[in-house]
């Protein structure tokens, strides 16, 4: 799936990937996301992880690894899930997605983590609250997703 997806990069546009694997073991029932941002050529991988980055001292990565690469699947082993796209986007919709997500830190728990919410499943609801034009219903499998979110 990995090269499928870099085969779809095209540098001339907008595009935005939504992306998810399963979450470490023993959590892999559990599903992790991120989002993948081509702004004409310029890739950028967003996500949330249950550590904190130490650069800034929020839950918030930017290019912590490439950008259609599962997570390991057990903390430290190289070992990694293999890669589902929930959503496709391009255009004017992908550009204004792009542009919001630029703000990083706009996000409301941009400090804050918690398995059960805020997690990187808050991140990707809030996302889908605030561009509802995405369509993309999330399963039960995205726990988090229901964590209490305030948009814009």
């Amino acid at each position: 799936m990995t090269e499928k997806l870099e085969k779809m990069i095209d540098k001339e546009k907008f595009q935005v990937f939504i992306l998810c694997c399963p979450a470490y073991f023993p959590f892999n029932y559990f599903r992790h996301p991120w989002i993948v941002l081509n702004n004409k050529g310029e890739i950028s991988r967003y996500e949330i992880r249950h550590f904190i980055n130490k650069k800034d001292g929020s839950y918030f990565f930017l290019n912590n690894q490439s950008a259609f690469e599962g997570i390991n699947k057990f903390p430290y082993v190289k070992s990694k899930w293999s890669v589902n796209m929930l959503k496709y986007l391009e255009g004017e919709l992908a550009e204004k997605i792009i542009i919001f997500s630029e703000n990083k830190e706009k996000y409301p728990y941009f400090y804050r983590y918690n398995f059960i919410g805020p997690n990187s499943n808050t991140y990707l609801a809030w996302l889908l609250k605030n561009f509802p034009e995405i369509d993309l219903n999330l399963s039960k499998r995205f726990i988090g997703k229901n964590y209490k979110i305030n948009i814009k």
